[in-house]
């Protein structure tokens, strides 16, 4: 069973004010961290207000400062399969005094039982796992437990962390049989979790109301597309990862079957100066290296044109110089358009 997390609120209260009292320059833990505070180092714990405590000995950092922004950006989605980033991991939270000022509360509560209590004390009290809770260690490793990724609170996999806390001398591997422990890899996919890119609204000619047969240019600004990255690190651990997005392809899709795309595959590639190619005046009837033409009208309504950019993803981080990939991310948005029927005079 792992460790309990929930106690009384004035428990949570005092063990967190200790906590806090007894983590000296260690670097931002909380699920997201803090906007470029890379080099910031301050304790943090937190209470829910429901009791739940989350005292901390130093986790994930990320630097957003390479990162994308604005209000029309948005989070990659992984283009196959059902990857994400991991909704828990376990990573450096307790120092000796702090776990102690965590559990005892717990056990005076007598909330969970006296047996599981008896158990928790001869683990990590009467020399199971450790003696007086590794106090002849301090400052020689820390106890480790799990930590759920900010915003996947709700997710089922929230719950696979399940281990009980243990303890990870300074410099030493975690144990084997935990893979769900931070590494740089496991950084990378957090940070894969943070990137944010620009908004896929398309520039079209004609815009916003087109005509039936006639092939609609798109294009978009490439100044916005550039490469982003996020580097996320654990202070306490020196390690680190940064993960980089590039785009690499658009995809339209018309949002009616009635429409022919251009190219056929409906993927326009990037090149280095431009997506697409901006409608220059004459050019109406010419066929556009990226666009569409509708068929049939869209009547009273609209078609829903959705334009999304893949983005190739990889990463670097402590021990691995060489770039290695991540799932290909995705982000799209949809616009409306108006076709309507060429208009004939019979005279």
């Amino acid at each position: 069973m792992p460790a309990v997390k929930h106690v009384s609120k004035a428990a949570a209260a005092a063990t967190l004010m200790a906590a806090v009292a007894l983590t000296p320059g260690v670097a931002y833990a909380g699920g997201r961290g803090g906007d470029g505070n890379v080099g910031q180092t301050q304790a943090h714990g937190n209470s829910d207000g429901n009791g739940t405590l989350s005292a901390t000995a130093g986790v994930v950092v990320f630097d957003r400062s390479k990162n994308g922004a604005g209000g029309s950006s948005g989070p990659v989605a992984a283009s196959s399969g059902n990857w994400t980033p991991p909704a828990c991991y376990y990573a450096p939270k307790y120092t000796p005094d702090q776990l102690q000022k965590y559990l005892e509360p717990i056990w005076s509560a007598e909330s969970t039982g006296p047996q599981w209590d008896q158990e928790q004390r001869d683990k990590y009290v009467n020399g199971g796992l450790a003696k007086d809770f590794n106090k002849d260690k301090t400052g020689k490793g820390y106890w480790w437990d799990s930590y759920v990724t900010e915003g996947r609170e709700g997710d089922p996999h929230a719950l696979d962390c399940t281990e009980s806390i243990f303890w990870v001398d300074k410099g030493a591997a975690p144990p084997a049989n935990i893979p769900r422990a931070v590494t740089p890899e496991t950084l990378a996919q957090l940070a894969y979790g943070e990137i944010r890119v620009p908004s896929t609204k398309v520039d079209l000619a004609p815009a916003g109301t087109t005509k039936v047969n006639l092939p609609t240019w798109a294009w978009l600004d490439t100044a916005e597309f550039k490469p982003v990255s996020v580097t996320a690190s654990v202070r306490l651990l020196n390690i680190s990862a940064t993960t980089t997005a590039e785009p690499v392809s658009l995809k339209i899709d018309p949002g009616t079957a009635d429409a022919q795309t251009y190219p056929a595959s409906g993927v326009c590639e990037i090149d280095a100066d431009h997506i697409g190619e901006a409608y220059a005046k004459g050019r109406a009837g010419d066929t556009p290296p990226c666009g569409v033409k509708y068929l049939r009208s869209s009547g009273d309504g609209s078609y829903k044109l959705r334009a999304t950019i893949t983005w190739k993803i990889h990463w670097t981080g402590t021990g691995v110089p060489n770039a290695r990939n991540l799932p290909d991310g995705t982000f799209g948005a949809d616009q409306d358009v108006v076709v309507q029927e060429i208009q004939s005079i019979n005279r």
